[in-house]
């Protein structure tokens, strides 16, 4: 009888519990948007230029996102360094752990939904006076008290309170398996970014050491031109000011250098001194063809941010069901079985036996405003976290438009580079051939070196600036990471993406 009756309360208060007071999350809808930029604001294709990595590129509405989206770029060399900084990155470890974390802690949680049951054993010896006992006469006896029950709580989930504790602790789990997803997509967009600075430095220090090279050049033919009594020793002084103010740029490049390889060393887990990272070249990379451009409408359920502060919502939307539910009644069963004897064998009989049945309802009624305003306070709590959602959404679109445009600019900037590079490059090649034929000046040789060196720069920094902006599109985009399951294992809910 005594275990129906337990049986029963369960049942009633999983029943009870399936209605929870406090509001129903509901995830926000999307903004209804036409698109990322105004129409026909951009084209279809972007401009193309006559160098590596100055192919056109193409916007596709709608096109997916593959998982490993920095294979597109080709190169052997990134992927092998993305790959090492996954296996070994502690930021990804950090949040591997809090994932777990936050798993471990709803489980916990979801232990409310059932009783608490207990064993109890008590043995005691005690010398006591038969007069204790209304027996005088008896005097003073030792005796065995062997006690052993089964003891039961209960907490009935009447109105939700419970559950809507667990619904916000798995809340905090799913931000954590997004917090995981905006970790991974975060170190491989920084890896590209970084591998194709560190591989525009590169190409920059080449670029300067080639000048250097002319330079120098240059300057031994100025010197024969004195002894020759063509120039004079003012413009092998020029020719010498041009050349050193040329190598005073290789060390802020090759600390730059140093620099992005140490960064590239931390993302991939390793410490400065044990880097030995390939050398990626721009030359080494493929830019994309086709770029993706994802509907508006699904933007929100692919950027890992957003639905990091979708689930903040979330939470703080079932904490106001909490915060309800603490202002209502409590109610509890609890009880025991067991058998009190003084030999130990007998306590299980049934001569021994003894039990207790409680039931209890708690209801606050003063608190000094306390609940009323905790409940305020998670109101609140819930408006700041819709306002804090909203404005992470309109970052994502503004992201997205502002990568757009980039990739356009880019294009152009690009082309204009290229054909300023050939102008500068064939204005040198002439101006060097008048000077030496007697037609120019030297001021003049001196000019075109300073806007070939001008252009060629340029062009190095606007070819890395494609590959750097194409990656930082595609990370905008949310990076595909519903296309991926190497991340699943921490659950099995991880990697569920847009449908």
């Amino acid at each position: 009888m005594y275990k129906q009756t337990i049986y029963m309360a369960f049942f009633v208060g999983v029943m009870l519990s399936a209605c929870a007071v406090g509001p129903n999350y509901k995830p926000p809808a999307a903004p209804r948007t036409s698109g990322f930029v105004p129409p026909a604001s951009l084209p279809a294709t972007t401009a193309t230029a006559p160098v590596s990595g100055g192919e056109a590129q193409r916007f596709v509405d709608g096109l997916d996102i593959p998982g490993q989206w920095w294979t597109l770029f080709r190169s052997p060399e990134l992927n092998a360094l993305i790959e090492r900084g996954i296996a070994n990155s502690p930021t990804l470890a950090a949040a591997q752990a809090a994932l777990r974390q936050a798993n471990e802690s709803t489980a916990a949680q979801r232990g409310g939904f059932f009783p608490n049951i207990s064993g109890q054993y008590q043995g005691e010896r005690e010398k006591a006076s038969g007069a204790a006992f209304g027996l005088p006469q008896e005097g003073s006896f030792l005796y065995t008290l062997n006690s052993a029950s089964v003891n039961v709580s209960y907490t009935l989930d009447a109105f939700g309170g419970i559950r809507r504790q667990v619904e916000a602790l798995q809340a905090e789990a799913d931000y954590q398996r997004f917090a995981l997803q905006a970790s991974y997509l975060s170190l491989t967009a920084n890896i590209v970014t970084a591998a194709v600075t560190e591989a525009s430095v590169r190409a920059q220090i080449a670029a300067t050491e080639d000048i250097v090279r002319s330079q120098q050049a240059q300057l031994d033919i100025t010197r024969r031109r004195v002894t020759a009594g063509g120039a004079s020793q003012a413009d092998v002084l020029q020719q010498q000011a041009t050349l050193q103010s040329t190598l005073a740029n290789l060390p802020v490049l090759r600390s730059q250098l140093a620099q992005e390889r140490n960064q590239l060393a931390a993302y991939v887990g390793d410490l400065p001194a044990d880097y030995n990272g390939a050398e990626i070249t721009l030359d080494s990379l493929t830019l994309p063809a086709d770029l993706p451009v994802s509907l508006p409408s699904k933007l929100v359920e692919q950027r890992p941010d957003v639905r990091q502060y979708a689930e903040l919502l979330h939470q703080a939307t079932a904490q106001i069901g909490v915060a309800t539910a603490n202002m209502l009644p409590q109610i509890t069963l609890s009880g025991s079985y067991g058998g009190t004897a003084t030999q130990f064998s007998d306590v299980f009989s049934p001569s021994s036996v003894v039990w207790s049945l409680v039931g209890g309802v708690t209801q606050p009624l003063f608190k000094g405003g306390q609940l009323a305003h905790q409940r305020r306070a998670a109101i609140a709590a819930a408006q700041e976290a819709a306002a804090n959602y909203k404005s992470t959404v309109i970052t994502a679109f503004q992201n997205v438009s502002n990568t757009l445009y980039a990739l356009q600019a880019d294009a152009d900037a690009l082309a204009a580079d290229a054909l300023a590079e050939r102008t500068a490059a064939a204005s040198l090649n002439l101006v060097r051939a008048q000077y030496k034929s007697g037609g120019a000046s030297y001021l003049q040789v001196l000019t075109a070196e300073q806007s070939y060196q001008t252009a060629l720069v340029s062009l190095v920094k606007a070819r890395a600036q494609r590959y750097a902006d194409t990656a930082a599109l595609f990370q905008a985009l949310g990076g595909g990471w519903w296309n991926r399951t190497d991340l699943a294992a921490n659950s099995s809910d991880c990697c569920k993406g847009p449908p």
